[in-house]
């Protein structure tokens, strides 16, 4: 009886739950490529979730007087709130083909000033170690250009064609990165290794970010051709990445908080492990 009577006494912490629910829910629904048939141009569950979240902000936003016996309770229902409306993130899954194109695109500029920095970092290295490092990254900018530019190709045709030609180019760029990162890992000396490691992991999370995008509006059997063309997998790199570092990337793009950031950034990289990547 006593949940009942929890239910009663506290509504909107109650209905706040079964929201979050359904948002969390839904996410994963999306993640599994699970629609639930159409609507408009995306799906079912992608609209339960959208609609489950604006009532959790209206509900996290009731006007009128708040009891201070009742604040902290208050307090906690606006931060899920707040969790539950960052969590659902583009790069996650669950949009359409346009909102993700614009995302990719979005994420372009931060790509670009990262390769950047990339280049300029080898001056920074011991002579011996810059020769590698230079070797391990030299198709960057390359890379980086024809990515950015099919994103706004896909942008401004978002069809079968150029959507193949992004995924076989992220998955090009995922593998010259990883392999970078493999060569700038034998690096010895240690001042050296920390600014190529350092250059590298922003490039490798923006790639990782885009990666995760394409794959959102994929089919499984173009996931699974994806990852088959990805010879060095991400458990590979993985011990030379700081998910840490990938948090505060994405923080930024999305102007949300660190600690909801590094929840994504361990989302993403837990789909694309199980996708094969």
């Amino acid at each position: 009886m006593s949940l009942f009577s929890n239910i009663w006494q506290h509504p909107r912490t109650s209905a706040a739950g079964v929201l979050i629910a359904v948002v969390t829910i839904a996410g994963v629904f999306s993640q599994q490529g699970v629609g639930l048939g159409s609507v408009g141009t995306g799906s079912a569950v992608s609209l339960v979730s959208a609609l489950a979240t604006a009532l959790l902000g209206l509900l996290a936003r009731d006007p009128g007087p708040t009891p201070p016996a009742s604040a902290g309770g208050t307090a906690k229902l606006g931060a899920w709130a707040l969790i539950a409306l960052l969590l659902p993130l583009p790069f996650l899954g669950g949009c359409t083909a346009n909102s993700v194109a614009q995302n990719i695109v979005d994420w372009t500029p931060p790509l670009e000033s990262a390769v950047a920095a990339v280049d300029s970092t080898a001056s920074l290295l011991s002579p011996r170690d810059e020769s590698v490092f230079q070797t391990a990254t030299s198709g960057f900018d390359a890379a980086a250009s024809l990515l950015a530019t099919q994103a706004r190709v896909y942008l401004a045709n978002p069809s079968a064609a150029t959507l193949a030609q992004m995924q076989s180019q992220v998955v090009v760029f995922q593998q010259q990165v990883n392999t970078a990162l493999l060569q700038a890992a034998r690096i010895v000396d240690s001042a050296s290794q920390q600014h190529a490691m350092s250059t590298l992991q922003a490039v490798a999370t923006i790639v990782s970010a885009i990666l995760a995008l394409v794959q959102s509006v994929s089919s499984k059997a173009q996931v699974a051709r994806m990852a088959s063309q990805s010879s060095i997998k991400l458990a590979a790199v993985q011990p030379y990445l700081s998910q840490a570092q990938a948090a505060r990337v994405v923080a930024a793009q999305y102007g949300e908080p660190v600690a909801v950031a590094r929840r994504q950034v361990a989302q993403a990289e837990q789909m694309e492990m199980q996708a094969g990547f």
